[in-house]
């Protein structure tokens, strides 16, 4: 999944709220509500449009799968007295003379640049250095956003790097030059789900911010859907071809947000430009019926009571908040972990699905289209059960399943249940992030609850940095480094969800102080310390 989940606005929505200043002057949340509450199409529409983002997003975070992909081979001494050839399933143990590709040498990075029998580390260095490029930049540009550069502009920054970058990879003329290239489109892309999210929810009232999540989590998976669909039709071309396609649409998409897209206007009334903001207002009313009723000018915004930004959105001085806070530490670094290993298996799985027996084309649309249910799913975990029990479920179900999908059966049917296997972890993986990242939500107050997020993200984008060289390596044993490791790394650190308490039906405190008081409060009713 990309970045986010849709689930996570709405939480963060509901339980946010700024408190009022004055009793009986209205807050700014409460009159912008009374401006965009209803759901009309004009809001329909930017909904659409900035949530498209995540499709390109989609597309360049695994179309490594394709342009990295081990291409198949044939022997070409049919007379060979010793059957050394037809025996062999490694070709690096063969003379060069002896094989050669199914296609064309330049439809794959790995056979134009004779990088079958490189190590593994450098085989999978071009998704690595992309991860590493993600994990960068989400720290980088973490809180521009909030401050300079806003929603839109920030959206539109982060897409045309990641269009132009792509479109500049498709010349590279060696893997160092290749891997530089993907680093940077890593480091462009990486603040596209939350900038889209954030920006998609915030054009919107309340009461739609979960439904307008969901669209950017289904443009997500429609990109990844898209990537087998334009890689098979493109399987006799170059690898080069598969970044032109998706780069050049990304280009004109870009110059849509700048031209179409509106900025938030709940961040230009925050940052003091009142005008631009009635004039987004302005904008998205109408159609709703809602400006017919109540003009919007600047005097209807004269009264409001909100705080214009003076604080401290710096990501580094609220990770020192975390630190310096036990508690929080510790519920920090457990929630990371975890991800680390949800990470791994998410990222790393569809690049592995070539050491797997089966279609690469056909497994990869099935990875894409298991990302559906797996967010239904996780509305009824979210609803009905609780936090720990569904994440240790999950996360221990992607460990079993993965490791199941590397045994070897005799049977043909063994490699239909290997690719069976591989998709119930890879859908366990999807749901354990959706309810990570609600869970961590749900776990620390409001004034370091964005920072605690944007953290367990990037240590999901850290365990994608090492599955690329498993992966890769997973391909000279039949998966047992890259599905086997998967497993293992995904159940060993799933159980640190053992170390945090239970958050369902708990309210959500909006100081640190807040919740060390609720925190001795429990302890002290159930006369036994808290958990953690």
């Amino acid at each position: 999944m990309g970045d986010s989940t849709p689930l996570l606005s709405e939480l963060n929505s509901a339980e946010s709220e700024p408190p009022l200043l004055h009793k009986h002057v209205p807050s700014l949340d409460s009159t912008i509500e009374r401006c965009i509450g209803d759901f009309g199409w004009a809001q329909f529409l930017q909904a659409i449009l900035v949530s498209f983002s995540w499709f390109f997003d989609a597309q360049q975070t695994f179309i490594t799968v394709f342009t990295d992909a081990e291409p198949t081979w044939h022997c070409t001494q049919l007379d060979d007295p010793n059957n050394s050839c037809h025996s062999a399933s490694n070709v690096c143990q063969l003379p060069q003379n002896s094989w050669a590709w199914d296609w064309p040498r330049h439809t794959s990075t790995i056979s134009e640049w004779a990088l079958q029998c490189s190590p593994s580390l450098v085989q999978g260095m071009p998704a690595s250095a992309f991860f590493m490029g993600c994990l960068i930049g989400g720290l980088a540009l973490a809180t521009l956003a909030d401050t300079s550069l806003g929603r839109k502009n920030m959206l539109f920054l982060t897409c045309l790097v990641m269009s132009l970058s792509t479109f500049l990879t498709a010349f590279s003329s060696n893997i160092w030059i290749y891997s530089i290239l993907r680093f940077i489109t890593g480091f462009g892309r990486a603040t596209i789900g939350t900038s889209a999210l954030v920006l998609s929810t915030e054009l919107v009232g309340r009461r739609w911010r979960g439904q307008v999540g969901v669209i950017g989590y289904f443009c997500f998976t429609l990109g990844f859907l898209s990537l087998p669909a334009i890689a098979y039709t493109q399987r006799a071309h170059s690898w080069r071809t598969l970044y032109f396609c998706t780069s050049i649409p990304t280009f004109l998409y870009c110059i849509m947000v700048h031209f179409l897209v509106r900025e938030s206007p709940r961040w230009l009334f925050v940052r003091g430009r009142k005008e631009e903001a009635i004039a987004t207002l302005k904008h998205i009313a109408p159609i709703n019926g809602t400006s017919t009723k109540t003009p919007l000018t600047s005097s209807f915004f004269s009264n409001l009571s909100f705080e214009q930004e003076t604080r401290n959105v710096d990501l580094y001085s609220a990770i020192k908040v975390l630190v310096k806070r036990r508690w929080a530490f510790r519920r920090l670094s457990a929630l990371m972990a975890i991800g680390f290993g949800v990470g791994m298996v998410y990222y790393g799985m569809p690049l592995a699905l070539g050491s797997l027996d089966f279609n690469l084309y056909l497994s990869v649309t099935f990875n894409g289209l298991s990302e559906l249910p797996a967010s239904l799913i996780t509305l009824v975990f979210i609803a009905k059960m609780n936090r720990k029990t569904s994440l240790l479920v999950f996360t221990s179900f992607s460990g079993v399943f993965s490791i199941m999908s590397v045994l070897k059966g005799i049977h043909p049917i063994w490699t239909t249940i290997q690719i069976v296997f591989e998709l119930v972890s890879f859908f366990s993986a999807c749901s354990a992030i959706n309810i990570l990242l609600i869970f961590t939500v749900e776990l620390f107050p409001t004034c370091v609850r964005n920072s605690a997020v944007s953290m367990v993200r990037q240590a999901v984008v850290l365990g994608g940095v090492f599955s690329p060289m498993l992966a890769a390596a997973g391909r000279v044993n039949g998966g047992f480094l890259s599905y086997g490791v998967f497993g293992v790394v995904v159940g060993v650190f799933g159980l640190f969800v053992v170390c945090l308490q239970e958050t369902r039906g708990r309210g959500i405190c909006d100081t640190m102080d807040e919740e060390e008081y609720k925190q001795r409060e429990t302890a002290t009713c159930n006369a036994v310390p808290g958990d953690v």
